[in-house]
């Protein structure tokens, strides 16, 4: 089980290393950076034995949440830690009322697509070419707040 808390700047240097073994076109430092700067976003990281193995972060505009970036390192992958990591922020999101919850996905991640259907989450369109690495398509995928369902 992973200790899941707020990201700080000194995780950066582990946060940047998954993002780079995760992803072909990862986000710079400074993209991170800008994130943890914004009072609307929140930004998590997943530890194991005082090593960070996973972040997860979102950002809030107007009523919705967006999710815009999860991985976790590949030593620690298929051991529930987005899970964990989704769960908290659900949780910490969920305090204050709002719309929902959005994200995109590769068209061809099952893995994750599987991941987010788990949490409730529809495919509702298509970015086609979204991904400048390969041109491959994202769906756009929705979760509705609790508050809506209510």
């Amino acid at each position: 089980m992973a200790i899941i808390r707020p990201m700080r700047l000194s995780d950066l240097k582990a946060v940047v290393e998954i993002e780079e073994s995760s992803f072909p076109r990862p986000w710079s430092l400074n993209a991170f950076i800008t994130q943890l700067a914004k009072d609307t976003s929140l930004c998590l990281v997943a530890e194991v034995d005082e090593r960070v193995v996973g972040y997860t972060i979102a950002t809030q505009y107007v009523e919705v949440w967006h999710l815009l970036d999860l991985a976790v390192h590949e030593d620690c992958r298929r051991r529930y830690i987005a899970t964990e990591l989704l769960e908290q922020l659900f949780e910490r999101c969920g305090r204050e009322k709002h719309r929902g919850y959005t994200l995109e996905v590769r068209k061809s991640n099952r893995g994750a697509i599987k991941m987010y259907e788990s949490f409730g989450f529809i495919c509702t369109g298509l970015r086609k070419g979204y991904y400048s690495d390969n041109g491959e398509d994202a769906l756009i995928m929705w979760k509705d707040s609790e508050d809506m369902l209510a």
